[in-house]
């Protein structure tokens, strides 16, 4: 199959021209960088929590050896659970600890929204910078109907944009967008896993420090 029929740097201009101009500005700058970033994540694996299930259990082991201010040597390269397990290290309460891994969850899952939100609304724009090609290419056709040379290349555009705009909302972005926020909602699952663990392991120095009283 000759696929050159198919290409026309016009049509394609106006149809990738056109929807990234748009969003660039409907997006802030941060969910843009960010959007395109999120490209390289499309093609891991799903987060996975049991790792950091693993180390809380190890932290909580070490707590109960040799305190809590034992954690404050520990290196953490999640940043949520590095949050956590420096507010118990400060003496945070269970509750206080439940409440700061709630409110990280909720705002990494609006950055990876706004993110999918960006694809989104690439989806929605293509299909309309498609049907915007296509009027101009119709007003070229017809202001040129005297001239049968230039008719084929302004229906060219006409028809292309409307298919480059359905292929980049149907092919690209609107796949980009739902595998992102299937990441999104997975990641904020498994991070809810770990309120729990951290909620206990703030409760063990009260109670390691009411039996040293009592003894």
């Amino acid at each position: 199959m000759d696929f050159a029929p198919f290409l026309d740097p016009i049509a394609l201009a106006i149809v990738l021209g056109g929807t990234v101009v748009a969003v660039l500005l409907r997006t802030p700058l941060g969910d843009l960088g960010r959007g395109v970033a999120a490209l390289r994540t499309l093609c891991r694996r799903g987060f996975d929590v049991e790792p950091l299930l693993a180390q809380v259990a190890a932290f909580g082991r070490i707590v109960q050896r040799h305190g809590v201010i034992a954690l404050d040597r520990s290196v953490i390269a999640d940043p949520d659970l590095a949050a956590a397990v420096a507010a118990i290290v400060d003496g945070a309460s269970p509750e206080h600890v439940s409440a700061l891994l709630d409110q990280r969850r909720l705002a990494r899952f609006e950055r990876h929204r706004a993110v999918a939100d960006l694809w989104t609304g690439a989806a929605d724009i293509a299909p309309a910078m498609g049907m915007i090609g296509t009027l101009i290419g119709l007003v070229q056709m017809f202001t040129a109907m005297r001239d049968p040379k230039t008719i084929g290349a302004a229906m060219a555009v006409a028809l292309l944009t409307t298919l480059y705009g359905a292929i980049v909302a149907c092919l690209i972005a609107t796949p980009v967008a739902s595998r992102l926020k299937r990441h999104a909602r997975h990641e904020a699952q498994e991070r809810a896993r770990l309120v729990t663990p951290l909620a206990e392991l703030a409760a063990i120095q009260p109670r390691l420090g009411a039996r040293e009283l009592a003894a």
